[in-house]
């Protein structure tokens, strides 16, 4: 599925502020040093390094204070020290800082002991970005960290990949949306939300075409739609062996299968391909299935249409299993869990009430996947299992 996928073409240029999750399309340089000025690490006193005593104290005269956006204007003489804040530029003169915890400080006289040296609780310019250096590279997804990165050398707006237009719909005559009274049958579309929380968390401009009938003429008359705009669409339902899935009868029609099946559980009945030149994922239309085979198979492929490529890697922990997991060797299984954390660092982990494939509720209570290798068997209490923590992963 990766290797199918190319990232988007296009940029645009938008606040900083509304960056958190976009794709940086170029290099960034930054304009000035970081920090401005050389300052200092620590509230204390500015000092000569060779004004330092090697043995016993040595009093110095404090000629005024630099504060943080108020230098001092003076220059710092032999036998002088000034009052420093955190953050305050340097005096001209002065190399070190000594903490106000190791000065006694007498009206106008400042006491330091030994056990210093020269250097010590200064932060020179530049420290950690060199005006002219690139602050971040082109690729960089761009996370609380890199937006301060960016603020602290002066970028207000930056140049980001555009998003990625995934449009998305349920087939099934049995769905109706939530809110509408429902019919003998019919149930609500509950994944159309999931999808939608799952599809804005990653960033990508999000295209919800409803719910779609179970006719060959809706299901063509959706794709063409979904294509018109979409760089990828994503179905839920319809993608199985049943005499009203229309969704599998047509791509063969007018896109083409990659495959349609894979051996994991939930979530079995999975088409990938193209439609129309477009990206396309069918979900099976259970609930857990449709987040599960999105989680292990969509998102990373919608990151890499997104830009980014090399998604962090996924985290797995060793857990003892306090449930029995009824398993049969044949299928990856994710079964949800609840994750703790024991009181010796050690993690426990129970499964999250019933394993079907229908039950919403229990993905909703679970804090994890339970990752049950393809060729295992059931699992028993105390036995140790991989678990895939949601907060890795969503």
């Amino acid at each position: 599925m990766l290797a199918e996928v190319r990232p988007v073409e296009g940029a645009e240029s938008i606040a900083l502020r509304d960056g958190l999750g976009r794709i940086l399309h170029e290099d960034v340089r930054s304009q000035v040093d970081v920090p401005a000025h050389t300052n200092s690490a620590m509230d204390g006193y500015a000092v000569r390094g060779e004004d330092l005593p090697g043995d016993g104290e040595r009093t110095l005269r404090v000629i005024g204070t630099a504060w943080a956006g108020r230098p001092f204007e003076g220059a710092v003489g032999t036998g002088e020290c000034a009052r420093i804040m955190t953050g305050a530029p340097v005096p001209p003169g002065a190399d070190t800082v000594v903490i106000q915890e190791h000065v006694v400080r007498r009206d106008d006289l400042a006491e330091i002991g030994s056990g210093h040296r020269p250097g010590q609780h200064i932060r020179p310019a530049g420290e950690d970005i060199a005006a002219g250096d690139i602050a971040l590279a082109a690729g960089t997804l761009l996370r609380p960290a890199h937006l301060g990165v960016l603020a602290s050398v002066g970028a207000a707006r930056v140049r980001v990949r555009r998003r990625p237009r995934v449009a998305f719909f349920s087939t099934g005559d049995e769905l109706r949306p939530a809110g509408e009274p429902l019919g003998e049958g019919q149930i609500y579309d509950s994944n159309r939300h999931s999808l939608f929380g799952m599809l804005t968390r990653l960033e990508v401009e999000v295209i919800d075409l409803g719910i779609v009938p179970d006719t060959r003429d809706a299901t063509e008359q959706a794709f063409a739609a979904a294509t018109t705009d979409a760089d990828a669409v994503i179905t839920t339902g319809g993608v199985s062996v049943g005499e009203a899935d229309f969704v599998t009868e047509t791509l063969e029609k007018i896109g083409e299968i990659g495959f349609w099946k894979v051996a994991i559980k939930p979530g079995r009945p999975i088409a990938f391909g193209r439609v129309n030149g477009k990206h396309f994922f069918g979900l099976p239309g259970n609930p857990v299935s449709v987040m599960a085979t999105f989680y292990q198979l969509v998102q990373p492929v919608l990151q890499r249409l997104k830009g980014i490529e090399n998604p962090d890697p996924d985290v797995y922990l060793t857990a003892t299993c306090r449930s029995r997991l009824r398993k049969k060797p044949g299928r990856l299984e994710f079964q949800r869990g609840i994750l703790e954390r024991n009181e010796d660092g050690s993690y426990s982990v129970e499964k999250a009430g019933f394993q079907g494939a229908g039950v919403l509720s229990s993905m909703a209570r679970a804090n994890c996947f339970i990752v049950l290798p393809l060729d295992s068997e059931t699992v028993m209490p105390g036995d140790p299992v991989s678990v895939q923590p949601f907060g890795a992963l969503v």
